[in-house]
């Protein structure tokens, strides 16, 4: 994999994928250049945010064409802006893990012998062996919200918890399998925390100009719609809950916006693939939340809820997973003392590690050891975040 000044100053290498982001004024300005950077591949993934564009090539080669035309635009590489959070799991049976998760998540097989979204939006799951018995459980856990249909045809068997959605796989590791509904008053969106539609596309023209068209109605209504475009598909989403009436103080029911973007992507000749729509997050429980929360929003660069009662925190760019916290019952001091069997990993650039790494620890992180371009930090209760920079 070349370095960075092979690939060219506007890019880092993060997860070993040539990443740059694009800070622009509008989505009608970060829809120009995703206009223009769908032309050069199919293969490349583009992430369209009302503040810029995040842009993940498929061949390096792409690198300087796709600068320039953010160059002719206008736009601004930003680096510090680029990082991938993924989701670690220690086991002494990947194969049973992968079995569980796989259908769970509609993942695929990774690379590293985890498992990947297809569709390059939610975090990936790696998979490390352990043979450490540690049977309480975890601190740490998912919620995954999927069309109702296809969340009876992954069938991970009898759900218990307090709303009859949680699951365990074979080590005890738990997810909350959350199905959804349509949108009310359209076929094309699903409520899946977020309100998502995936349109499948038939040529790069068709992806341009829908997401021109998404954008261009998104500014109109002033909603920081998340556009992002993959090979023959373009998925439009809110965001978690942001599709609520008090989630940005706009006077927009959100239901009129989804019902214009579906009439748009139809009139475009777009097709909505139903059982698309995924949301996950991670779920963490604490002691004392706002020591705990305090840490990941400093650690991760988060930002917090701007409603009251909420411990969401999530990227300011949309681009990586919500957390959310909720207090653990402190008698539980076994299970508070006990490593969890999930920890988080985060790639950054390499010229931002020492900086991240220096933020994390001020904001109470402990480091517990640490190997070339890898620190592995506590959070204040014990959680832990590795710290991964270059390939």
């Amino acid at each position: 994999m070349p370095d960075v000044m092979e690939i060219g100053a506007d890019w880092r290498l993060i997860d070993g994928v040539a990443t740059a982001w694009f800070d622009a004024p509008s989505l009608i300005e970060g829809a120009s250049l995703a206009g223009r950077v769908v032309e050069l591949s199919a293969e490349i993934a583009i992430d369209l945010r009302a503040t810029g564009v995040r842009v993940r090539l498929d061949r390096d080669e792409h690198a300087e064409a796709v600068s320039a035309a953010a160059r002719d635009l206008g736009l601004a590489a930003n680096p510090a802006a680029l990082q991938q959070l993924s989701v670690v799991f220690e086991s002494a049976n990947p194969s049973e893990l992968r079995r569980f998760w796989a259908p769970v998540l509609d993942y695929a097989p990774g690379p590293d012998g985890g498992l990947v979204d297809p569709l390059r939006r939610d975090p990936g799951m790696r998979i490390r062996p352990s043979t450490d018995r540690r049977p309480l459980r975890n601190r740490i856990h998912l919620d995954v919200v999927r069309p109702a249909a296809a969340v009876e045809q992954a069938s991970p068997g009898e759900a218990s918890g307090p709303y009859g959605v949680r699951h365990a796989d074979p080590d005890g590791n738990e997810v909350d399998l959350v199905p959804a509904d349509a949108l009310d008053g359209t076929a094309d969106w699903q409520a899946v925390f977020s309100a998502m539609a995936c349109y499948r596309t038939s040529s790069p023209r068709q992806q341009r100009e829908l997401a021109a068209a998404a954008a261009a109605l998104a500014a109109d209504a002033g909603f920081p719609l998340l556009v992002d475009l993959r090979p023959g598909l373009v998925i439009v989403d809110s965001g978690k809950d942001q599709w609520e009436g008090d989630a940005h103080g706009l006077d927009l029911d959100f239901t009129e916006l989804a019902g214009s973007l579906q009439t748009a992507a139809r009139a475009l000749g777009a097709t909505a693939d139903v059982a698309l729509p995924r949301f996950a997050q991670l779920f963490l429980d604490a002691a004392d939340v706002a020591a705990v929360r305090a840490f990941w929003l400093a650690a991760l660069g988060y930002a917090a809820d701007r409603r009251t009662g909420l411990s969401d925190i999530h990227d300011p760019r949309r681009l990586n997973p919500v957390l959310v916290f909720q207090e653990i019952d402190t008698s539980e001091t076994e299970r508070r003392r006990q490593r969890n069997r999930i920890h988080v990993e985060l790639a950054v650039p390499a010229d931002r590690a020492q900086t991240r790494l220096a933020t994390t620890v001020a904001a109470g992180g402990r480091l517990l050891d640490e190997s070339p371009n890898r620190w592995r930090i506590a959070d204040p209760e014990g959680n832990e975040l590795v710290i991964v920079s270059g390939a």
